[in-house]
């Protein structure tokens, strides 16, 4: 009975926290962002003379459920694979190199 509430409903919210409020397409946003965001880090990178100093890497647009602290959810469950994964600047040298 319970999943044929909506998904923005207060029961939703009251179950699933702040990840209830995000859709399909705000998921794909964020994803969208940090693809963009690397791609400038990367481009920054690869245009920098070798004396500059490297860039930070960009931090991801947080998820809902997601900790940086300790790399777990509210509820104690791992990220999903490759989430909130940097790229060392030697790993991108020896992928191009």
């Amino acid at each position: 009975m319970i999943k044929h509430l909506p998904a923005e409903g207060a029961v939703q919210r009251e179950i699933h926290g702040e990840s209830a409020e995000w859709s399909l397409s705000d998921h794909l946003l964020a994803a969208v962002v940090d693809h963009l965001a690397a791609a400038n880090w990367m481009f920054q990178c690869v245009n920098s003379s070798e004396d500059d100093e490297t860039p930070d890497p960009p931090k991801p647009v947080p998820r809902p459920g997601l900790t940086d602290e300790d790399g777990e959810g509210q509820d104690g469950e791992s990220p999903p694979e490759g989430a909130g994964e940097t790229v060392s600047p030697s790993a991108l040298a020896r992928f191009f190199g």
